[in-house]
């Protein structure tokens, strides 16, 4: 018979506990047991798409003092996104983003999703 908080455990990890604009909805979870017998739910590792699989919708020049998040709200409609535009732009930490005035970030569709030629 299996142990209930082990059952328990394995039926949560099944579930998608993260909202759809996280970057971790959709991403699967895992039970890991210790040698002890004590399981442990993790998340399953994240891979970022590679830069070509995303459709170019326009280019950003950052501004001294701009920010991630105030980006995605003003592009994306949502400050929540701002790993979407992490992600188009291979940037692992959000703050390298803005870091550099003058750097021009790319606007994308989500990944996956062709954009239109010649729009």
């Amino acid at each position: 018979m299996k142990n209930p908080l082990q059952s328990f455990l394995e039926e949560a990890a099944k579930a998608n506990l993260f909202p759809p604009n996280s970057r971790y909805h959709g991403i699967g979870t895992a039970v890991l047991t210790t040698p002890a017998g004590r399981p442990v739910v993790y998340l399953q590792r994240r891979l970022i798409p590679p830069p070509e699989s995303f459709a170019l919708l326009q280019e950003h020049t950052v501004r001294e003092g701009e920010r991630v998040d105030n980006l995605a709200a003003q592009y994306l409609g949502d400050p929540e996104l701002y790993w979407r535009l992490c992600d188009a732009n291979v940037v692992s930490r959000p703050e390298d983003l803005t870091a550099q005035p003058g750097r021009r970030i790319r606007i994308t569709l989500p990944a996956g999703i062709p954009g239109v030629e010649n729009a």
